[in-house]
């Protein structure tokens, strides 16, 4: 019996080496789990693995490139904001109205003498019947004397006037003031304006309002033997201390008054009208574009972005260890099952 074995072996030496690769592949089948190795090559399983760690590597790197782009967005955030705060913005708003609270109109008329004052509307002036004439002086007018807030020694006359409300009705003032001789080549009168004639009125100390009045404002000069238009307008300005300050802007426009007076004359007259140009009162105040609670918020949301990313890295190269972790381990495997 065991002679025709041998001789059954010896005729048929390829049958015997296929038992044995069946009896490998039995095994081999049994000693990997899943049956993943009978199912694919080495080389196939090698490329994913690769492509796998290739991708992994590559996510990384945009973990690290977002990671650069996040730190300098903060710090770019940050730099405007202190800049944001070294230059504030100038914010312009225009509020409109229908009445003014009446402006007051000081005149330092020197020699020259107030002839008439009246309150007209629809900007209709009605001609001049006798110039240079005393006439009617319907304005609330007030005459004041104080020193000179700069140089605390001369006495100051002036007469202060009532400016217009209504401009919706286009209310003016025009005045008429004559001036009999004068010692100067140039004749002009000066006036300053200030916010509220009410206010100078209510005031206990008239002298000291006038003061400060003369040192804050500006004041202006009109000629004699023209009419001078003058336009105000109202600017508001807010201090960062929370203050506000007044002033006006005015637009002046000089026509030549034509004397029909028969008889020559060598004194001077002096027309000026006074008009609000426009209803709206322009308030200015330095605002901070830069709000910090944006800021916190756009930094919150880096830094969220930045532990989302940072998990993610983490993730990742868990999973890139994993996997090399369970390709040695196969390795390991198919040179324990070869051996």
């Amino acid at each position: 019996q065991l002679s025709e074995d041998v001789e059954r072996v010896s005729e048929n030496p390829t049958d015997e080496r296929e038992g044995e690769m069946e009896v490998h592949e039995d095994a081999s089948s049994v000693i990997l789990p899943d049956g993943e190795l009978g199912t694919t090559t080495p080389s196939l399983r090698f490329s994913k693995t690769c492509l796998k760690n290739v991708f992994s590597v590559i996510l990384l790197f945009m973990y690290l490139l977002l990671m650069a782009v996040a730190v300098f967005l903060v710090y770019q955030t940050i730099s405007d904001f202190r800049e944001k705060l070294k230059h504030p913005v100038m914010s312009v708003t225009y509020k409109e109205v229908s009445l003014y609270d009446a402006p007051g109109i000081a005149f330092y008329p020197g020699k020259a003498r107030l002839l008439s004052c009246k309150h007209h509307y629809y900007d209709h002036i009605p001609p001049l019947i006798n110039p240079g004439q005393p006439g009617h002086i319907e304005c609330t007018t007030q005459r004041i004397n104080y020193t000179d807030p700069f140089t605390n020694q001369t006495m100051k006359y002036a007469l202060v006037v009532q400016g217009p409300r209504d401009v919706k009705k286009k209310e003016l003032v025009f005045l008429q003031f004559h001036l009999n001789e004068t010692d100067q080549d140039f004749s002009a009168i000066d006036y300053l304006l200030f916010s509220s004639f009410r206010e100078f009125v209510n005031s206990p100390e008239k002298e000291k309002f006038m003061k400060d009045c003369e040192s804050s404002y500006s004041s202006w000069k009109f000629s004699g033997g023209f009419r001078t238009w003058v336009k105000m307008s109202l600017v508001k300005t807010k201090e960062e201390d929370g203050s506000e300050t007044v002033e006006f802007k005015q637009e002046t426009s000089v026509v030549n008054y034509i004397d029909q007076r028969t008889e020559p004359r060598s004194d001077q007259l002096f027309f000026v009208v006074f008009e609000w140009k426009d209803p709206f009162i322009q308030t200015v105040q330095d605002i901070i574009t830069a709000n910090p609670w944006n800021m916190i918020a756009l930094l919150c949301g880096i830094f969220l972005a930045l532990f989302k990313a940072a998990d993610f890295a983490k993730l990742s190269v868990k999973w890139m260890i994993k996997i090399r972790k369970r390709h040695l381990k196969r390795s390991r495997q198919l040179m324990n099952h070869i051996s």
